[in-house]
C-alpha cells in the first residue's frame, strides 16, 4: 500500500513537472500590440522561413496576398514556384484568434471551409514584428515551430532581415534553420 501511494505520489510529482516545462516552452509570444488590418492587407514576400511540411515543395517565388473580407477577416492566398517551374497556390481564410485580444494574434486555415468548426484545422499566425510603415515583418507561432521572415518586396536589406532574425531568437526561434527564399 505504501509502495502503491509512493508511486502515485511520485507519477504526480513528474506529471506537474512535465506540466511546467511544457507551459515554460509555449510561453506567449511577444508581438505588435496591433496591425492594422487594411494596412496589412496586400502582397508580402516570403524573405526566409523555418522548414515546414506545407512548404516542401516551395522552390522560390513566394508570397502571400491578403485580401480584406470584413474587419476582423482576411482572404489568404499563398504562391510559390515549384522545382518543375510551376505555379502552386493555396486559399485560405484568417480570422482574429481572440475578439477581446490583440489583432496581431490571428487564426489561419487552409482546409475547406465545411471544417472550419474543428479547431484543429485553424493554426496560429502572430504578428512578432511589424515595420512602422508595414514593409516587412516577423510572424510565427507560440509553438516556434513556424517561423516567416516577409517583406513588401521580393529582396530585403541586409541590416533589417539580422534584426528580424535577432527578434526571432530572442523570442525562442532557432533562426538557424532559416531558410532564404529566392525570387525570380
Amino acid at each position: 500500500m505504501k509502495k502503491t501511494i509512493a508511486a502515485a505520489g511520485l507519477s504526480v510529482l513528474f506529471v506537474s513537472m512535465l506540466v511546467r516545462a511544457e507551459k515554460k516552452e509555449r510561453a506567449p509570444l511577444g508581438v505588435v500590440p496591433s496591425v492594422d488590418l487594411a494596412r496589412y492587407a496586400g502582397r508580402w514576400y516570403e524573405i526566409a522561413r523555418l522548414p515546414n511540411r506545407f512548404e516542401e515543395k516551395c522552390a522560390s517565388d513566394v508570397s502571400a496576398e491578403y485580401t480584406m473580407l470584413r474587419a476582423d477577416r482576411l482572404k489568404v492566398v499563398n504562391q510559390c514556384r515549384k522545382n518543375d517551374g510551376r505555379m502552386s497556390s493555396a486559399e485560405g481564410v484568417a480570422r482574429l484568434a481572440d475578439s477581446k485580444g490583440a489583432n496581431s494574434r490571428l487564426k489561419v486555415r487552409f482546409a475547406p471551409g465545411f471544417l472550419s468548426f474543428l479547431p484543429l484545422v485553424w493554426g496560429d499566425y502572430q504578428v512578432i514584428e511589424l515595420a512602422p510603415d508595414y514593409s516587412h515583418a516577423l510572424v510565427g507561432e507560440p509553438g516556434r515551430k513556424y517561423l516567416w521572415i516577409l517583406s513588401r518586396t521580393p529582396r530585403m536589406d541586409e541590416a533589417a532581415y539580422r534584426r528580424l532574425a535577432e527578434r526571432a531568437a530572442a523570442e525562442g526561434f532557432d533562426v538557424s534553420k532559416l531558410l532564404r527564399t529566392n525570387h525570380g
